[in-house]
């Protein structure tokens, strides 16, 4: 019986001993975070004027027959189609159709009529064209206006934008390494991002005759927006 006890209390010591063997492996094998390592931030903006417009047009039809609705709904967009082709210019005065739905009236579980709207979406980078185009579609009135940067334009901005932030990254850090007595320092991590912001557009306040519609363009002032880059990570000084 002695034997077996003793047996017993070994085995313990030895899971025990194994245990805080297994415990002082693996707090070895952590990694240890290196000295002189600083979290840094850097941006830069710059303003830019919008040269895109977006015009959306709509239309909207009422009756108690749906074939008619969506007859009229046609027609009027039909014939704003057959006036914005012929000013189309790829890139410059681009045209295509927007939400076209239909969808019934009811009272009381019951069907009393149909309802719908069609709309036309002319958008590009002749703003100028583009408002008198707007002004001669007298089928349809604008329902929402907006303004946005092209890709070619925002790619050029960005480029620009993100060569002073990193610059401005690269200087802080060799400052920060400076002040506390660090000869130089190494990049170990970073992430650079971008984004555009633009002021809010007034809403225009559709339309309500055709011939207004015909007799002038849509008045039109693109704003501008902000180009945005942000660059972060972490820099490993050295003596």
């Amino acid at each position: 019986m002695t034997d077996t006890n003793e047996v017993r209390r070994l085995l313990r010591v030895v899971a025990l001993a194994l245990c805080a063997a297994a415990m002082d492996l693996a707090l070895a094998a952590q990694p240890v975070a290196p000295e002189g390592q600083l979290q840094i931030s850097a941006s830069a903006s710059q303003e830019v004027a919008q040269d895109v417009i977006s015009v959306v047009m709509s239309t909207s039809r009422e009756g108690e027959d749906a074939q008619a609705v969506q007859a009229g709904l046609k027609q009027a967009l039909d014939a704003a189609l057959a006036e914005a082709r012929g000013s189309a210019r790829a890139g410059q005065v681009d045209v295509r159709t927007g939400n076209f739905a239909l969808y019934p009236r009811r009272s009381k579980g019951t069907i009393t009529g149909w309802q719908g709207s069609a709309e036309l979406v002319v958008e590009g980078r002749d703003i100028a064209a583009i408002a008198q185009l707007t002004g001669r579609i007298g089928t349809l009135t604008v329902a929402r206006v907006s303004y946005s940067l092209s890709r070619e334009q925002r790619e050029q901005v960005e480029a620009e934008v993100a060569a002073r932030a990193i610059a401005r990254y690269r200087a802080r850090a060799a400052d920060y390494a400076r002040q506390f007595g660090y000869g130089s320092y190494v990049i170990r991590d970073v992430q650079v991002s971008s984004g555009e912001e633009s002021p809010p557009v007034p809403i225009l306040r559709a339309r309500t005759m055709a011939v207004e519609a015909a007799e002038a363009p849509l008045p039109v002032e693109a704003g501008k927006a902000t180009v945005t880059v942000n660059v972060s990570g972490t820099v490993q000084m050295v003596k």
